[in-house]
């Protein structure tokens, strides 16, 4: 369709996010939808200096047809286009660093469900959130759009990715291990990759299938994960890896079924980053256990705390320089040796390559780490407006003796034998807390101390806890 023919349409307001632009394909994301992203994303990336633009997409069904136009929008604005086509995320932020262009646009709906779409987008080298995603809504309702005739190439990123993965990482002995692609787009590269790196690999559920007909590609909640135990148990695997959707986050599971959560694996790679890198800076999210600071200092490090988000890490690393960063929900972040994007699949190899030198199994490792006692992430669903509302409320609230506020992102309040977190989702309309102590009786403490503070602001507030 020639782009004279095209009159730009309107957009609902909730598909431009905080870290992203998403929807339900067909409801408030189309083919249109995709092709108007592309042309805004084009005049933006020429508007930065950037006419070459990267782009790739996952294993969702609604892929083709939302690539194939976002393409034709991306070219029509005048950028010319390296095609990746289906790869996990990592792989095209790895083509946004190593091609012509630093920008990239991957299409996916990461963990969300199979009727959910959406764009993650990297401009001049820069991952977009907040306002830069609202500047591309604003360029759509201004019409302040370029055209151009760019061109299209396709490009193979796997092979490249894949070899300078192998050529980093490098294991001291072979391990076996279980990998569950969640039939996400990490099934294009994981198994053969882990292969090359001379594991002994199991896969499960490594066809890519936008049906997603196993389990849900999320392995932050443990019922995605009940397979990978069954299996790592049943074949005595060293240990467990699983990926989301897009493959830009991780989980991990030891030789006895134990779930490693993410912030007891950053106490790990920390220590192998500091072991090189004297002083590095080592950024964790507020959803991140308390053990983490001192642990990170008494290696040689400096921990910082941020707000969670996987594009705001990413600019708190540029600004500061660290080597390393982490987050709850499974994105870890790499400098060191790689090029500082979250990337599940390269995580997962520099996890191996560490076990690979250990005489102690997975469990044992882990085992020496710090360990509190933990709740999962409670979700309570509140409106879009009063989530931040709350929140502000809270920063007066009265917190008690020894409590020690941090408020970058929410509130969390740290005691002597514990904490507490309450945050706004970015994402969605609901609050999320978490709470960590060292008896049950500290963490009843915290719980009951941030129940009395929630039901002052918002009475009407309903709490599982």
């Amino acid at each position: 369709m020639s782009t004279a023919a095209r009159v730009v349409p309107t957009f609902p307001d909730s598909i431009f996010r905080a870290y992203d632009i998403r929807g339900v394909v067909p409801k408030t994301l189309t083919a249109e939808t995709a092709y108007w992203i592309g042309r805004a994303i084009g005049s933006q990336s020429l508007a930065q200096d950037e006419p070459n633009v990267s782009v790739g997409r996952d294993g969702r069904l609604s892929g083709p047809e939302l690539v194939e136009q976002l393409i034709q929008g991306l070219a029509d604005s005048g950028c010319h286009v390296s095609d990746v086509g289906l790869v996990p995320t990592p792989a095209l932020y790895y083509a946004a660093n190593v091609l012509a262009g630093k920008s990239g646009v991957m299409l996916t709906g990461s963990h969300n469900p199979s009727d959910y779409n959406g764009f993650k987008i990297v401009i001049a080298g820069d991952t977009l959130a907040n306002e830069q995603i609202q500047a591309l809504h604003d360029r759509l309702k201004n019409n302040d759009l370029t055209s151009g005739k760019g061109t299209v190439t396709k490009v193979d990123i796997l092979q490249r990715y894949s070899d300078e993965i192998t050529r980093d990482v490098k294991l001291a002995r072979r391990l076996k291990v279980v990998v569950d692609c969640g039939n996400g787009a990490a099934g294009v590269i994981a198994p053969q990759l882990l292969e090359a790196l001379n594991c002994e690999v199991i896969p499960l559920f490594c066809e890519v299938d936008g049906n997603f007909p196993n389990h849900h590609p999320d392995p932050g909640k443990p019922e995605n994960l009940v397979d990978l135990i069954a299996k790592v148990k049943e074949t005595g695997a060293d240990v467990g890896l699983a990926f989301d959707g897009d493959g830009d986050r991780v989980g991990v599971v030891t030789e006895t079924g134990e779930i490693v959560f993410p912030d007891r694996l950053l106490m790990l790679f920390a220590r192998d980053v500091v072991a090189r890198n004297a002083n590095a800076e080592i950024i964790f999210d507020v959803k991140c256990t308390r053990r983490l600071t001192p642990l990170i200092k008494e290696y040689g490090g400096r921990p910082l705390m941020w707000k969670t988000g996987h594009s705001l890490i990413k600019k708190k690393m540029k600004e500061t320089g660290a080597l390393l960063a982490g987050e709850m929900s499974g994105h870890v972040f790499f400098k060191e040796r790689w090029f500082g994007f979250d990337d599940g699949i390269y995580s997962a190899a520099r996890l191996l390559e560490i076990l690979s030198k250990e005489k102690s199994t997975a469990e044992e490792l882990f085992q020496t780490f710090p360990n509190d006692i933990s709740t999962p992430e409670i979700n309570i669903h509140v409106t879009e407006e009063s989530k931040f509302s709350i929140i502000d409320a809270l920063h007066d609230a009265q917190w008690g003796e020894g409590a020690n506020l941090t408020t970058i992102d929410g509130v969390r309040v740290d005691y002597a034998k514990g904490w507490g977190l309450v945050r706004a989702s970015n994402t969605t309309p609901v609050l999320v807390l978490r709470f960590e102590a060292d008896t049950e009786a500290e963490l009843q403490r915290i719980k009951d101390v941030f129940h009395a503070q929630l039901k002052r602001v918002a009475p009407d507030l309903q709490l599982p806890f």
